[in-house]
């Protein structure tokens, strides 16, 4: 499997969800130093050489955290993004050195269909887009649709004849993300319309659709959201103007995913805690 890594360009750019999770982390980072040193002051001189290279570490921890995206307009990034030159080139140095091309815990996934059957109502799939926690792409292929192709839909899928020439059986593809998103957590727009196209299951604790986070929903007054809109709103990016892009779609939900990854996760365990505790008291009450 090869990993698309993101465009150098973009590496030179600092997110503000990256910035938000690297404060955070830095209110705790810098208690630890601060009682690092005080033990410090109390050994020999050398721990002080010691405690100006747990700085740099931790400088180093922080840009590890930090979000790369390809295949985004460059101007849409950099309203979202301040970066130094100072920093940027930290950011070149650590990246070299930490591999971002891995999988992890976490994935966006996103699909492009075609229309199949009397007027194209019907969709297959056509293209299939998985990118990591970095926004680095795992994994981007086109499909042979099962069926005949009635409407490739260009004007939106970005979809044509010519794409699907040499594209890859379905599946063989299928295979391909199963084994990517098992036992992973995934994240994506209406994924229900995705793991349809794939004929592909996955549990429900394991899925982190943006359409229906509740947050979200409400921009929307309760109705679905569009992923442009909470792009727009929520990333101040702008996305899907012509023919959509899978691998842009695809970032655009981790990026949104990460910018609330914290309230997100807690919202996510209080819910299976309440169903947990539920299913306890049905039990309980069966064997009184």
């Amino acid at each position: 499997m090869t990993s698309i890594l993101p465009s150098s360009n973009w590496q030179k750019l600092k997110t503000k969800i990256a910035k938000e999770e690297t404060e955070k982390k830095n209110k705790y980072k810098r208690k630890r130093n601060e009682e690092t040193e005080q033990k410090s002051n109390k050994s020999i001189k050398s721990s002080s050489k010691a405690s100006a290279t747990q700085v740099i570490t931790t400088k180093e921890r922080n840009k590890i955290d930090e979000i790369w995206f390809d295949d985004i307009i460059k101007k849409d990034l950099g309203k979202i993004n301040e970066y130094s030159s100072k920093e940027s080139s930290l950011i070149s140095e650590v990246s070299s050195t930490n591999n971002k091309t891995k999988i992890g815990k976490y994935v966006a996934i996103d699909c492009e269909m075609v229309g199949v059957g009397p007027d194209g109502i019907q969709s297959a799939l056509a293209r299939v887009t998985i990118v990591n926690y970095y926004g680095v792409t795992i994994l981007d292929k086109y499909v042979r649709p099962i069926e005949r192709v009635t409407d490739f839909r260009t004007e939106i899928s970005g979809i044509t004849p010519k794409l699907l020439i040499n594209s890859h059986d379905f599946k063989q593809v299928q295979q391909e993300v199963y084994n990517i998103i098992k036992d992973r957590i995934v994240v994506g727009h209406a994924l229900q319309h995705d793991f349809k196209m794939l004929m592909l299951d996955h549990p429900r604790k394991m899925i982190r659709d943006t359409s229906l986070y509740e947050p979200f929903r409400k921009i929307a007054k309760g109705k679905t959201p569009s992923l442009k809109r909470l792009a727009s709103e929520e990333l101040g990016m702008t996305i899907q103007t012509g023919k959509h892009s899978s691998v842009e779609d695809a970032q655009a939900c981790m990026m949104l995913y990460r910018k609330h990854k914290e309230q997100w996760e807690q919202s996510v365990q209080i819910k299976y805690y309440k169903k947990l505790k539920t299913e306890k008291s049905k039990k309980s009450n069966l064997t009184k």
